[in-house]
């Protein structure tokens, strides 16, 4: 049951108090309202301050020791959301415009007339309920707005902010966040014998919550390829690591490559991600095969299959998420595979990694116009220069 609405009653008129419980016994029997009594705002104040909890204030304008008008600047500054009624003679305009300047919800005449003010004080209650939740609504907008930029700060803090620099190849990666925080993320890894780690991936769920798991994923990704050379036996352990104690339940497609440039080598496994982009020297475009490879976190002990290509001086690979195919927009078409070829189609061999990452991002907008991003876009270049 809900607790009865309490309403100070602020009169010097000693009749008031049991005429007030004796008109309202139904309400207060029902448990609607409790009422508190003072004889005028000195005493008001000290009742809001000693029962806490007041909902609402019905108080009289001509009192000893302080006014009611007195009484409604002090109220807010013991509790804003309280409201007012104040209890005026009829047809005293003067004051009521006052009252109702200093803060007053409303107002009844004398002699009070008991049906009029339970209709004023059932309205007053239910502006001040609109008003909480108004209040709860605004505090979980600004929980939510802080979770968001904890959320965004953890995620800028884990991508590369420098990429390698090698006569033999380029690598360029941008990641530019939707409105809420999602879980893409990209890596470049150092590894033996001058070979480079690429990764690229996008945890489901928003917030926090996607963005702790993106930082585990991408910590134990940059473990594990340390000491693993294959990109098919680098996602199944991290894919173990991720599922154990995995109470949240969510999950992660990545795409890992190792790319060797002293030979051209591109080897790379799939865990749900979508397959890269390849942009031969000559113009030609096509998407590598995929692996087959599940996401990350759904399910323990899963193999995943890898794949090799060389890589011929002036050729391209593009890895991206979702964000870059799925982009929408105003009509609600997305942008697909399909725009992503178009984009290459007949590309020079002189396309940089900067220059065919930064393309994708300005074809992206260009093709959205007006419609708002609702995934993180990101995209991860690696082009061969010798």
């Amino acid at each position: 049951m809900n607790k009865p609405y309490k309403i100070l009653v602020v009169d010097d008129e000693p009749d008031l108090e049991p005429l007030m419980l004796q008109r309202m016994r139904r309400h207060i029997r029902a448990g609607r309202y409790s009422f508190v009594f003072a004889r005028n705002g000195l005493e008001a104040l000290d009742r809001l301050n000693e029962e806490g909890n007041i909902d609402m204030v019905l108080s009289d304008i001509n009192m000893p020791q302080m006014d009611g008008l007195t009484l409604l600047e002090q109220i807010p500054k013991v509790d804003p959301n309280i409201r007012s009624v104040i209890i005026s003679a009829y047809g005293d305009m003067k004051n009521i415009r006052t009252a109702m300047n200093r803060g007053a919800f409303d107002f009844v005449t004398k002699p009070v007339d008991f049906k009029d003010l339970q209709i004023t004080i059932e309205r007053t209650l239910a502006h001040m309920m609109e008003w909480r939740e108004a209040l709860s609504y605004r505090d979980k907008l600004v929980s939510i707005q802080n979770e968001l930029e904890v959320a965004s700060r953890i995620q800028q803090s884990i991508l590369p902010s420098e990429f390698p620099d090698d006569l033999r190849y380029q690598v360029y990666g941008n990641m530019e966040p939707a409105r809420d925080v999602g879980g893409d993320f990209f890596d470049i890894m150092l590894l033996d014998e001058g070979q480079i780690g690429l990764a690229i991936a996008d945890v489901s769920d928003k917030g926090v919550p996607a963005a702790l798991f993106m930082m585990s994923c991408r910590t134990l990704l940059k473990g594990v390829a340390i000491g693993l050379t294959d990109p098919g036996a680098v996602l199944g352990e991290v894919n173990d690591l991720l599922h154990e104690d995995n109470e949240t339940m969510l999950f992660v497609t990545v795409l890992y490559a190792v790319y060797n440039p002293a030979t051209g080598e591109f080897t790379y496994a799939s865990g749900g991600h979508d397959a890269p982009l390849l942009i031969r020297s000559d113009g030609t475009v096509s998407l590598l095969p995929l692996t087959d490879g599940i996401a990350l976190g759904v399910a323990p002990e899963l193999e995943y299959k890898q794949h090799k290509i060389e890589l011929s001086p002036g050729d391209t690979v593009v890895l991206y998420t979702d964000g870059v195919t799925e982009a929408q927009n105003t009509d609600g078409s997305a942008f697909q595979v399909d725009g992503l070829h178009q984009i290459f189609a007949g590309s020079s061999s002189y396309l940089k990694a900067r220059e065919g990452t930064d393309l994708v991002f300005e074809k992206v907008r260009e093709f959205m116009g007006e419609a708002s991003q609702f995934d993180d876009i990101t995209c991860l270049t690696l082009h061969r220069d010798t």
